[in-house]
């Protein structure tokens, strides 16, 4: 499996690759678009200038295309909205034409319609559905094959039998119409959204609808109250009261390095790896843009650690006692992508 990092800025390329990322992602919203349009109409759902989550300037990503041909790690462009308005497919189509011709072959979409578009307007780009889509079950994903998708990247919420169950009837066979790739989030950033039902707007002027305070309760008849989730672990990502955890998720003190960080603090799905390559997962998502270079440096390190680990294992028991002894000895956030 390959590890695909989240790019802020230009600059982090050179060090994440020699970290041990093998491919990269990133935004790139032009200044023309966003004063355009603004934040309400936007190009990659991160409308963010204040700090590095995408890039802005056609000048970077050919600096960035440079890198590319020297180190031969790639990076995906990411159109992550779930849809635009008429006049923006043209404006769209005319950027990534744009970034094709220096080099930029693979792009990240949410919206079907824009896949569409460009297919039909003869634009040849390789392309990634987004976990932003929302991708539901495998007969949703076959009736996006004949967009001649280059992989399927699958949301936050899935199970392994989901995501298993998508790759036996949509992964390419010798021979046959299929998607080749498949990739699924393995660290950083969990949320209680589903990318494709979530209604903030990720920009400077508003705050994430993610951090804002909230309850999850069950719908139940009868006299039965709502599932009180505890807050207070690890910043405000949720462990419902009463939560029994198995051995590798003990309930003993986590402990952060020196610089204050922790493997998956936000989201992780490491010990999962077993039971993701079973599934069929190809590329592991490491999300992280906008996050502090040297803990995405760690994060890199880690999951490459964990990757050999898995390689060297005979089982999944083994793998998961080696995972505990060498990269959470000190014991982990708990705050689980899978379980």
């Amino acid at each position: 499996m390959k590890i695909v990092v989240g790019l802020g800025s230009i600059d982090e390329y050179i060090k994440f690759a020699e970290a041990g990322a093998d491919e990269f992602f990133c935004g790139y919203v032009p200044y023309s678009w966003s004063q355009k349009y603004g934040t309400v109409l936007p190009l990659n759902r991160r409308e963010v200038l204040c700090y590095n989550v995408q890039l802005g300037a056609f000048s970077e990503l050919e600096i960035l295309s440079g890198m590319m041909k020297k180190y031969e790690k790639p990076v995906h462009l990411t159109f992550n909205s779930l849809y635009y308005i008429p006049e923006q497919y043209p404006e769209i189509a005319g950027i990534i034409s744009q970034c094709m011709k220096i080099g930029f072959h693979s792009y990240i979409i949410a919206d079907p319609a824009l896949m569409v578009y460009l297919r039909e307007n003869g634009i040849n780009c390789e392309i990634h559905l987004s976990g932003e889509c929302g991708e539901i079950n495998s007969q949703m994903v076959a009736s996006l094959v004949k967009m001649r998708l280059k992989r399927v990247i699958f949301h936050r919420k899935n199970t392994f039998e989901d995501m298993k169950a998508v790759v036996d009837k949509c992964g390419k066979k010798d021979g046959t119409e299929g998607v080749p790739e498949f990739e699924a989030f393995v660290l950083n950033e969990m949320c209680q959204f589903t990318g494709a039902f979530c209604n903030s707007l990720h920009c400077d002027e508003m705050g994430y609808l993610c951090k804002a305070p909230y309850q999850i309760g069950t719908l139940k008849t009868g006299n039965a109250g709502p599932e009180i989730f505890n807050q207070e672990i690890n910043g405000g990502h949720l462990l419902p009261d009463g939560f029994v955890p198995d051995d590798f998720h003990s309930l003993h003190d986590f402990s952060y390095d020196s610089a204050g960080y922790l493997c998956g603090e936000t989201g992780c799905g490491l010990c999962a790896l077993y039971q993701l390559k079973q599934a069929g997962i190809t590329h592991l998502k490491l999300v992280g843009r906008g996050n502090y270079t040297d803990y995405m440096e760690k994060d890199i390190r880690n999951l490459r650690m964990a990757l050999n680990i898995l390689r060297e294992s005979a089982d999944e028991m083994e793998f998961r006692r080696k995972l505990k002894l060498q990269i959470f000895p000190s014991g982990c956030s708990k705050n689980c992508y899978y379980r």
